[in-house]
């Protein structure tokens, strides 16, 4: 007698990543776009080469604290959210389960079941984990999209870091003179490269995602130098 086995169909998705890609594409690009404008507009104010590096370092080491710090706090209040609604449900579970019971097997029949066979859902999911099956297709929460504070946090000032990394390498390896056009080339290359990265690691149309990062880092650096030419002033 043959046996039958069960056999999970493997797929890739991407959602998995979802909080720690956000926080490291976010923090890669303020890292590179916020320091290479700095660096550019007190550039642009005719500043000497020493005054160009020491407000690129400071800009590095005040711009990682406050990503990882505003970071951390703003994942912390979600995840804070998330807690108390789980917290409200599980309370709602135990003092009224035919009422939970109700609303989940309306849930299934708003996605297409009928009232028997979602009836018949609501009791299977409720019996192996409610708390689990309200908190997917009531709250809309999982364990894939579950706010994490530290890793955000870790995950947004390191790529911070590297992006700042950027500009100021640029700036020690170049002459004073060709400050402005070496940064600019160089960032615009890197936000074509973390678009094209990003793009990759969460499955996203390529072309699309360098587009918009490269643009918008463009307009930043452009205000900024002309900031600093207008003024002639470190900005």
């Amino acid at each position: 007698m043959m046996s039958h086995r069960y056999q999970r169909h493997h797929e890739h998705h991407n959602s998995h990543r979802l909080g720690w890609l956000r926080a490291s594409v976010l923090g890669a690009n303020d890292g590179i776009v916020s320091v290479s404008s700095l660096v550019l507009g007190v550039a642009a104010g005719q500043a000497d080469a020493k005054s160009v590096m020491l407000a690129g370092i400071a800009g590095l080491v005040a711009g990682a604290l406050s990503m990882a710090a505003g970071e951390y706090v703003s994942v912390s209040s979600q995840s804070d959210t998330e807690r108390a609604d789980l917290e409200m449900e599980q309370r709602e579970i135990e003092a009224h389960p035919e009422a939970e019971h109700a609303e989940l097997k309306g849930i299934y029949i708003e996605r297409g079941l009928d009232e028997p066979l979602a009836a018949q859902v609501a009791s299977a999911l409720m019996a192996h984990d409610a708390l689990g099956a309200h908190a997917r297709d009531e709250l809309g929460l999982s364990d894939n999209t579950a706010a994490r504070p530290l890793q955000a946090a870790l995950a947004s000032a390191a790529s911070f870091v590297v992006g700042a990394a950027v500009p100021l390498i640029v700036v020690l390896v170049v002459s004073r003179a060709a400050v402005l056009p070496a940064v600019s080339i160089s960032v615009l290359l890197a936000l074509m490269v973390l678009g094209a990265l990003s793009a990759r690691a969460g499955g996203a149309p390529m072309l699309k995602s360098v587009a918009r990062v490269t643009l918008w880092g463009a307009i930043a650096m452009g205000v900024t130098s002309v900031a600093g030419l207008l003024f002639g002033v470190a900005v």
